[in-house]
């Protein structure tokens, strides 16, 4: 055993100019979703805390590789293949084990497999979008994947979404839950889209862009990105559903 000097430090306050604000005209949706008041931020009851879990045995062998884990027996998903990797951080840059990570995005065309994605790119038969993986005890997680495509969307005129995947990270029960979505570096779609442009501050938005990592590609088969996840602090990564407080 041995003597561990406790934590000490203020409370980590949420800069909410670094966030978008819940009403912006620009991307449409937020003009009928925005609150109306201001929001008040509810602690977690009981209930919330211990449940429900989840178990790492529902974890399937192939849920972290998303070039097979929808294909038919031996097929794999068609678009450029891909690693993503990074940790998952805590507000003073500590790894967080055991964290379930759920992806999902459209396919290489810019399709998602949803019966109400009306874009005219085609389904993949061998991809099925989504996966999860566990983090370790150093907070790594990783999963293979193909790249996916921009895709128009009903906002504007000609709006387009850039490449992205759409993150989940979950605490210990599934009420735990932050949503994001990580984008690609040199992407030059990323600076026009309107859901992007309604964050105030580039450097929030570059903790959101994937950087490309040579180093650790897999020669002959997969690019790689690394992509951190900063749960909490002035600043965290950026998340859909927590504009309510820290």
């Amino acid at each position: 055993m041995r003597n561990i000097k406790p934590e000490l430090g203020g409370f980590f306050q949420r800069d909410r100019s670094w966030h978008p604000p819940a009403f912006a005209p620009g991307y449409k949706s937020t003009v009928v979703r925005s609150p109306q008041r201001a929001p008040i931020a509810f602690s977690h009851t009981l209930s919330e805390i211990t449940g429900p879990v989840f178990g790492h045995s529902m974890l399937g062998e192939l849920d972290n590789d998303l070039t097979v884990n929808f294909a038919r027996p031996g097929e794999s998903a068609i678009g450029p293949r891909i690693i993503v990797y990074g940790k998952v951080l805590d507000e003073n840059a500590r790894p967080v084990p055991n964290v379930l990570v759920e992806f999902w995005q459209a396919n290489a065309g810019g399709r998602y497999r949803h019966k109400k994605d009306g874009y005219l790119a085609p389904l993949d038969p061998n991809f099925g979008g989504c996966g999860r993986t566990v983090t370790d005890e150093d907070g790594n997680y990783w999963f293979r994947t193909v790249q996916p495509g921009a895709y128009p969307w009903p906002n504007g005129i000609n709006d387009w979404r850039p490449a992205h995947i759409h993150f989940s990270i979950f605490g210990h029960g599934f009420v735990q839950r932050l949503i994001t979505q990580m984008y690609f570096e040199g992407d030059p779609m990323i600076w026009r889209c309107p859901i992007v442009r309604t964050i105030p501050d580039k450097r929030a938005i570059e903790t959101l862009i994937a950087k490309l990592d040579m180093e650790s590609t897999v020669p002959m088969d997969a690019r790689a990105y690394k992509f951190d996840i900063v749960l909490r602090g002035r600043r965290q990564t950026m998340f859909e559903n927590k504009l309510e407080g820290n």
